[in-house]
C-alpha cells in the first residue's frame, strides 16, 4: 500500500499498520521519517474504512529510537528548533487523529520513540521493550513532548525521575508506573514449540536462537495489538471518536468543564444513525 521510503503502510481489514522502516539505524526519526509519518497519518486519517490504527517499528530491536543523534550532533539553535517543531507537529496530530491509535512497542522506545509511542492512546509491550527520556545523558531536556506528556501520564515525582536519571525501564518496570498498558511475553510453552520446530535447524546456535524467539515475540506482540484493534473497531466509529476526544480534552480542563463537554459529545450522538441500530440491537438481543 506504501511506496515511501522509511514507513510501510498496511491494511489488515480495517486497522492500519504504520511501520516505521529505519531498522539499521534502530528505527530513529530523521526529518525524512518525520515528513512521512505526516503523511501516513494523512492517509489514514482520511480513509473511512480504516477504523482502528497500529504504530510500531520495523525489525525485532527497536520500536523507535528517537531523534537522530548523527543528525543533531552539528546543528544550530535554529535548525534544532526547527526540528523539533516539525517532530512535535507530527505526533500531535497522532493524538488528535479521530481514531484509537495502538503503539505496539517492540525494542527500544527511547527519547522521541517514548514521546511517540505517549501520543499513542495504549501502548502494547514486548517483554524485550525499553523505555526512557535518555536525552539528558547527551546534553539536551526531552523536546518532542517528554516532559509535558510524562508528566501528565505518571505524575511529576515519577517523570522527573525518569528524565533527571536518563535512565532506561524495562517493560515490566513500564508497566507497573503505568506508562504501558500490557506486556506481552513467550510462555515456557511458546518457547519449547519454538524450540521442537526449529529442531535440527540453527537453533542449537545461541545468537540464532534468540533471534527466533524475539521475532517470535514480535509476531505475538503484533497479533495481541490487532486483537485489541478488532475489539475497538467492533464498536461504533463515532463513540469511540467522540470519546477519545473527550477523554483528551479532559485532561487539560477542571472536572466541570469536562463534565459539561461529556454531556455535549453523549446529546450529540444521538443524531448518528449506528447509535439507534445499535441501541434497537441490543433491545432485540435482551428479549430473546
Amino acid at each position: 500500500m506504501s511506496s515511501m521510503k522509511y514507513i510501510q503502510l498496511d491494511t489488515d481489514g480495517n486497522i492500519a499498520i504504520v511501520r516505521i522502516n529505519r531498522p539499521e539505524a534502530l528505527n530513529a526519526m530523521n526529518s525524512d521519517v518525520i515528513s512521512e509519518l505526516s503523511q501516513a497519518i494523512d492517509i489514514v486519517g482520511a480513509d473511512a474504512a480504516i477504523r482502528v490504527v497500529i504504530i510500531t517499528g520495523a525489525g525485532e530491536r527497536s520500536f523507535c529510537a528517537g531523534a537522530d543523534i548523527s543528525y543533531m550532533v552539528d546543528i544550530d539553535p535554529i535548525t534544532a528548533e526547527n526540528y523539533a517543531s516539525s517532530a512535535q507537529s507530527v505526533l500531535n496530530k497522532i493524538e488528535k487523529l479521530e481514531k484509537p491509535v495502538i503503539a505496539a512497542v517492540n525494542g527500544f522506545a527511547l527519547g522521541g520513540g517514548c514521546e511517540l509511542a505517549m501520543v499513542c492512546d495504549m501502548r502494547i509491550a514486548s517483554s524485550n521493550a525499553k523505555l526512557g527520556q535518555p536525552e539528558v545523558t547527551i546534553g539536551i531536556p526531552p523536546g518532542w513532548g517528554g516532559t509535558q506528556r510524562l508528566t501528565r501520564l505518571l505524575g511529576p515525582a515519577k517523570a522527573k525521575e525518569l528524565v533527571f536519571t536518563g535512565k532506561m525501564i524495562s517493560a515490566d518496570e513500564a508497566y507497573q508506573i503505568g506508562l504501558v498498558n500490557r506486556v506481552i511475553s513467550l510462555s515456557s510453552e511458546d518457547i519449547s514449540s519454538i524450540e521442537k520446530a526449529g529442531a535440527g535447524s540453527d537453533m542449537t546456535n545461541e545468537k540464532e536462537k534468540a533471534k527466533v524467539l524475539a521475532k517470535n515475540l514480535n509476531n505475538k506482540l503484533m497479533e495481541e495489538c490487532t486483537s485489541l484493534a478488532k475489539e475497538i473497531s467492533k464498536n461504533s466509529s463515532t463513540a469511540v471518536k467522540v470519546s477519545k476526544v473527550l477523554i483528551n480534552r479532559g485532561l487539560d480542563t477542571d472536572l466541570e468543564t469536562g463534565l459539561r463537554l461529556e454531556i455535549y459529545g453523549w446529546a450529540l450522538c444521538f443524531a448518528h444513525e449506528d447509535r439507534q441500530k445499535l441501541m434497537r440491537a441490543f433491545l432485540d438481543k435482551a428479549k430473546k
